[in-house]
C-alpha cells in the first residue's frame, strides 16, 4: 500500500466513526488528526543528537481550556507509566482541570497503558468496553488511550476497527503535546491519533502532580537499546536518551527541599545511563556519587540490566550513605541457552560473578529479580537451572511471570511451543521457592529494630500503618498518624511469607537530625 492509498483508507475510516450523516473535510485534519505508530520505524536507530528542550511552556492560549471540567487518568505497568501519569496529571491541571475518582463524571478520561504482557492489554480492552456507556451517556467527555500500547501498529488497528468509544490516541514520546492533542478532539469529529514512532527530545520543566510528598520518581533517562527478544519495549520507548546530569540533580535537590524523604531513579535500563552523553564520561556511578551528596534520606533505582552493571557502581553503593542496599536485578533464566535466545547478552556463571562481586562488598545487600518461565523451547532441564540459580543467589523475593507473546518481537517468529497446563505448573514450583526464601530473609528480622518509611494506612487496615525498610521489606505497625511521612524505628514481632509485623519504638535519630 502506498502513501496515498493509506492516507485514503485512512480517511474512509475517520470519515465514518462518529457521525455518519454528517459531511466533513477530514483531510484538512489529517497531519494532525492521524500519525499512527509503525513498527518499522520504530525499530530504527540512528544516530542523531538528542535535543534537550529546557523552555517548554503550555500556551497561554490553552490554559482556560480545563475550566470547570474534570480529568481522571488510570495507570497500567511499570514505575514509567506512573511518572507519565505524574506529567500527564500536572499538564492537566495547568489547563484548568481538577481531578477526580470517579468515571461517572470525569469529563476526560485517560487510560495509561502497558504493552509488556498480552493480560496488561486485555485489561485495557476489557476497560475501554466498560467506558461505552459513559460515551453514549456523555458523548461530550473525552476518553483518550496513552502510553506503551498506543506504539504498537496492531492496537491502534484495532481500536480504529473495534472501539468507536475513543476519542483519541496518543503515544510515550509525545505527552507534552496534551494540550494540542485535546484541542484537536474537542473540535474533531474524527479519532484523534498521533503516536511518533520515532523518539522525541528530551523535554524539560514538564509540570508534575506528584502521587503523594514522601516518595518521588525521578527519571534519568528514556528508552531501551538492548532489544531483548521477548520485549517490546526498545519499540514503544524508543531509543536510549539520557538526561543531563545536572538537570536530574537539581530535581533532586528541589525534591529534597520539598522535604521528601525517598526517590527513585528511574530507566527502562539505568544502568545504561550516560552512555549516549558524547561530550562527557558520566554514568550512573557518577550520578548516584553526586546524589548521595544531597540531603535526601534514601536513593533508590531501576530497573537494572546485569550485562551494564559496572564495578563502579558497586563501589558507590557500598559506600553506604543514602543509596539503599537494595538491587533489583532481573535475570530472567537461570539457563545459558535461554538467555541466549532471549538476548539478554550474559551468561548464568557472568551474572552469578557479578553477584558474587555485589555481595563482597555490600555484605548486607538485598537482592530480588524478575524471572519468566516457559518461554520457547524451554525444556524441563533448563527450568531446573533457574530454580537452582535462585537457591544460589538466595533471591529475597522475586516477580515471576509466565511467557507471553508480544506482536513485533522476535520471539513472537518463535513457536510458543511450551504447553500451557506446563507453563502454569512450572510457575507454581518456582512461586513456591520464591515463598520459602523470601519467609527465610524476613523470619531473620525478628526482634530487630528496623528503620521503616511510614507511607501511610496498610491497604487491609486503617488503623495500621505501613511502610518500608531501606532493604525494601513491608512492615505494618500500629502508631500515630502524625508518623507518616516519617522514618521511624519500628522493633519486628512477626515474620510473615512477605511482610513483617512490629512495634512502633519512636521516630529515627536519622529523621530527626534531617528535619
Amino acid at each position: 500500500m502506498n502513501e496515498e492509498q493509506r492516507k485514503a483508507g485512512t480517511l474512509d475510516v475517520l470519515a465514518n466513526r462518529k457521525d455518519k450523516a454528517e459531511e466533513k473535510d477530514y483531510s484538512k485534519y489529517f497531519d494532525h488528526v492521524y500519525q499512527p505508530p509503525s513498527l518499522k520505524e520504530a525499530k530504527k536507530r540512528g544516530k542523531e543528537e538528542t535535543v534537550y528542550n529546557r523552555d517548554f511552556q503550555i500556551d497561554e492560549k490553552y490554559r482556560g481550556m480545563g475550566k470547570g471540567r474534570t480529568f481522571l487518568i488510570k495507570t497500567y505497568g511499570c514505575q514509567m507509566n506512573a511518572h507519565d501519569t505524574e506529567v500527564m496529571a500536572g499538564i492537566l491541571t495547568a489547563l484548568g482541570y481538577t481531578p477526580t475518582e470517579d468515571v461517572n463524571v470525569a469529563d476526560v478520561i485517560l487510560l495509561n497503558t502497558c504493552a509488556i504482557r498480552e493480560n496488561a492489554e486485555n485489561k485495557v480492552f476489557g476497560e475501554i468496553g466498560n467506558l461505552k456507556h459513559i460515551k453514549q451517556e456523555r458523548p461530550d467527555c473525552l476518553i483518550g488511550v496513552c502510553g506503551c500500547m498506543s506504539q504498537e501498529e496492531s492496537v491502534v488497528n484495532k481500536i480504529l476497527k473495534s472501539y468507536q468509544n475513543v476519542d483519541m490516541i496518543f503515544g510515550t514520546h509525545n505527552i507534552h503535546r496534551l494540550p494540542q492533542i485535546l484541542e484537536e478532539a474537542y473540535l474533531s469529529k474524527a479519532m484523534v491519533v498521533e503516536v511518533w514512532s520515532k523518539e522525541g527530545d528530551v523535554i524539560e520543566n514538564l509540570p508534575k502532580v506528584r502521587e503523594g510528598r514522601i516518595k518521588a520518581w525521578v527519571n534519568i533517562m528514556y528508552g531501551c537499546d538492548k532489544f531483548c527478544t521477548y520485549c517490546i519495549v526498545p519499540f514503544t520507548r524508543g531509543k536510549e536518551r539520557s538526561r543531563r546530569p545536572q538537570d536530574i540533580i537539581d530535581e533532586v535537590r528541589d525534591l529534597a527541599c520539598q522535604g521528601y524523604q525517598e526517590i527513585t531513579l528511574l530507566g527502562q535500563n539505568v544502568n545504561s545511563y550516560g552512555k549516549d552523553l558524547d561530550d562527557i564520561e558520566y554514568g550512573l556511578g557518577d550520578l548516584l556519587e553526586d546524589i548521595a551528596k544531597i540531603d535526601i534520606p534514601r536513593v533508590r533505582f531501576t530497573t537494572s540490566h546485569p550485562w551494564d552493571f559496572t564495578d563502579r557502581m558497586i563501589e558507590v553503593i557500598a559506600q553506604g550513605g543514602n543509596i539503599v542496599p537494595h538491587i533489583h536485578l532481573p535475570v530472567q533464566s537461570g539457563n545459558d541457552q535461554v538467555l541466549k535466545i532471549m538476548g539478554r547478552k550474559y551468561t548464568r556463571a557472568s551474572y552469578l560473578d557479578l553477584v558474587n562481586r555485589i555481595k563482597q562488598a555490600i555484605p548486607n545487600v538485598a537482592l530480588t529479580t524478575d524471572i519468566i518461565v516457559g518461554y520457547p523451547n524451554e525444556t524441563e532441564e533448563q527450568f531446573e537451572e533457574t530454580l537452582s540459580l535462585y537457591e544460589e543467589v538466595g533471591f529475597e523475593h522475586a516477580y515471576t511471570y509466565l511467557y507471553s507473546q508480544r506482536d513485533g518481537t522476535p520471539a513472537a517468529k518463535m513457536k510458543d511451543n511450551v504447553p500451557t497446563d506446563v507453563k502454569k505448573a512450572r510457575l507454581q514450583r518456582l512461586n513456591q521457592l520464591v515463598g520459602k526464601y523470601s519467609a527465610e530473609a524476613l523470619k531473620a528480622y525478628e526482634g530487630k529494630t528496623v528503620k521503616v518509611l511510614c507511607e501511610g494506612a496498610s491497604k487491609k487496615d486503617e488503623e495500621v500503618l505501613a511502610g518500608y525498610t531501606e532493604r525494601n521489606k513491608l512492615v505494618n505497625f500500629r502508631a500515630p498518624k502524625s508518623m507518616i511521612g516519617k522514618i521511624v524505628d519500628v522493633k519486628i514481632v512477626e515474620a510473615k511469607q512477605y511482610s513483617l509485623n512490629g512495634e512502633f519504638v519512636g521516630v529515627s535519630v536519622a529523621t530527626l537530625v534531617s528535619q
